[in-house]
């Protein structure tokens, strides 16, 4: 995992803050892999909610994450538990790694 210990507490503690410590929280794409370089950081996100509450969190988890860990590529990918799986879901839940 391409993260450091304090990049990875920052992630954990703004998801539960934001969305509360029942969220699941996943790394997925490239950073899970230790040997590519670069790539975005993206995050998938499980949680209760509706769409309209899940997308206004999500945007306060964007800016906060951007407050801390600077300026860099992050893809937030939020599922309600509620709602059917996507293709992205499925493939976060598959390759990715737990952050919680």
């Amino acid at each position: 995992m391409r993260l450091s210990e304090e990049q990875r507490r920052i992630i954990r503690d703004a998801v539960a803050a934001v969305f509360g410590v029942d969220a699941t929280l996943r790394l997925f794409g490239s950073r899970i892999d230790d040997h590519a370089r670069g790539g975005d950081i993206d995050l998938h996100i499980e949680t209760e909610g509706d769409a309209a509450d899940l997308l206004a969190r999500e945007l306060e988890l964007a800016a906060r994450l951007q407050r801390a860990l600077g300026e860099r590529r992050i893809d937030i990918v939020v599922r309600s538990r509620a709602a059917p799986m996507r293709a992205v879901d499925r493939h976060a839940v598959t390759t990715g790694v737990s952050l919680s």
